[in-house]
């Protein structure tokens, strides 16, 4: 009997993850809340634009152009664009079987979407990731955008946020940041890595012969500092935004150097006028999903946690497996290696075929590379020391740093749920996806500090444990979903 796999996103990781299954020989069902496939990464204007050059801000366009047409193209596949995955049922105890999958399709906002529930035989999770915004004071205004989200208006609305943009924060994403916003036509006025050059010299310079097998990386990385000079944007190492000003939007920003710590260096304060500010301070796994589904975590810190899988990314709940950002931050290669090796698995491929092989060896590779991303941008521990005591740590409730270190301190009630009751961060409607790992982290380090309460903090280090992954409205879920055990026959492809 054919497989049916069921793959949720469908960016880098997914679509690859998906044409390794249909190669498999299996069925597959590619669900994803954008109307296309791409992702953050390949992400497409709209139809109407009719745009003569879509390709024109992404790299490796022509490949994943063909890969998108073989995959939604496929007889085998069914594409269930603007669907989005709110629920997974676990199976029952005993039972080998991953997750029965629910899904809503149709738009967000839009009325009238149908509920659906898949029992697929296995169950490929790539959601992939978002930006991590470090709290400063200031960043609540108008004007104030992650990274990510600047690069998908420009990406795919062709909208600029700002005229004169200032670009900071940690990684090698600032970069085409900086390119999708010059292409919109901001004025980019500085893009600002707050690793100083010590710390990300050492990082990429460890082991350099490992760095042969990214021969693209290096010219993408090229391209880009090129694309900077022509544009005179000036790109500055160890220095940070820690502060926006402005009357009700953003006028001006503060920057500061930094040590290597990210502690700020005083008298070293310069104010640069600017209408937009894109900060990015590495990414958040979206683990939602898999923690619904009851894949076990791999941590990394008080506010930094990825699924644990296997050698072919399976996760610990049989049927399961992970790719791409969930697993490690890497980069889309990486993920699409991720993808074909867990989407050749998933769907009955031989786990000692030689392709498989070579894979493993791609995804070993791509490991390797995500530790020394980190190890070249890393988060410095002393960040909190831009924080005062008014500055906003949770934009959807308002809390204060001040507000939530008074109800942690509470030796009667300080205990991270607590916390969490007394200050409401990360009640509001991002649901501590944004504020999450923030909060985590601030109230580790005072749990840290506190004698006899060493494990309080850590205990809000979890903040993706939702019963549902996504809203839901009374009506969708008190109609009866569509139960569907083995894929729709029907071609559903919509493209």
């Amino acid at each position: 009997m054919t497989r049916h796999v069921v793959i949720v996103g469908a960016g880098p990781a997914g679509l690859a993850a998906a044409a390794a299954a249909l190669r498999a020989g299996a069925r597959v069902t590619l669900i994803d809340a954008a109307e296309a496939p791409g992702g953050q990464y390949h992400r497409m204007l709209p139809e109407a634009f009719a745009a003569e050059r879509p390709g024109l801000l992404h790299h490796g366009w022509d490949d994943f152009e063909r890969l998108r047409e073989h995959v939604l193209g496929h007889p085998r596949c069914a594409w269930w664009a603007e669907s989005t995955v709110w629920s997974l049922e676990r199976s029952e105890a005993g039972e080998d079987r991953p997750p029965r999958v629910h899904v809503l399709r149709g738009p967000a906002d839009g009325d009238g979407r149908a509920r659906h529930a898949l029992a697929p035989d296995a169950l490929v999770l790539a959601p992939g990731a978002h930006d991590r915004a470090l709290p400063f004071p200031g960043w609540e205004l108008p004007g104030v955008f992650t990274a990510g989200a600047a690069q998908a208006l420009a990406k795919g609305e062709r909208l600029a946020v700002g005229d004169d943009v200032v670009i900071a924060g940690s990684g090698p994403f600032l970069l085409p940041v900086a390119a999708s916003l010059l292409e919109a036509g901001s004025r980019v006025r500085e893009v600002l890595e707050a690793n100083p050059y010590g710390t990300v010299l050492r990082g990429w310079g460890r082991r350099p012969w490992e760095l042969a097998a990214q021969g693209g990386k290096a010219a993408e990385l090229a391209e880009y500092g090129a694309l900077l000079a022509r544009h005179r944007v000036p790109y500055r190492m160890g220095r940070a935004v820690v502060e926006a000003r402005g009357d009700g939007r953003v006028e001006e920003v503060v920057t500061a150097r930094l040590r290597a710590d990210w502690s700020a260096v005083p008298g070293t304060e310069r104010t640069v006028p600017a209408d937009a500010v894109c900060v990015s301070h590495g990414f958040i796994p979206q683990l939602e999903l898999p923690v619904a589904a009851g894949c076990a975590l791999r941590r990394v810190s008080a506010a930094e946690s990825y699924v644990r899988v296997d050698g072919d990314l399976r996760t610990s709940v049989p049927g399961v497996h992970a790719a791409g950002e969930i697993t490690g931050i890497a980069g889309a290669p990486a993920a699409r290696a991720e993808g074909l090796l867990t989407g050749w698995i998933a769907g009955g491929g031989a786990a000692d075929a030689p392709e498989a092989r070579r894979l493993r060896a791609r995804v070993e590779r791509g490991a390797r590379f995500a530790a020394r991303l980190a190890a070249a941008h890393p988060i410095g521990g002393a960040w909190p020391g831009w924080l005062r005591s008014g500055t906003v740590v949770c934009r959807c409730e308002e809390t204060s740093y001040g507000s939530l270190c008074a109800a942690a301190g509470d030796r009667a009630g300080g205990a991270a749920r607590a916390v969490k009751l007394r200050t409401r961060a990360g009640l509001g409607p991002c649901q501590a996806r944004i504020c999450g790992p923030t909060v985590a982290e601030l109230l580790a380090r005072r749990a840290a500090g506190a004698p006899g309460r060493p494990a309080e903090g850590l205990a809000a280090a979890t903040p993706h444990h939702r019963p549902l992954a996504q809203p839901i409205r009374l009506g969708e879920l008190a109609t009866p979903p569509v139960t569907t055990d083995s894929p729709p026959d029907e071609r559903e492809n919509a493209r």
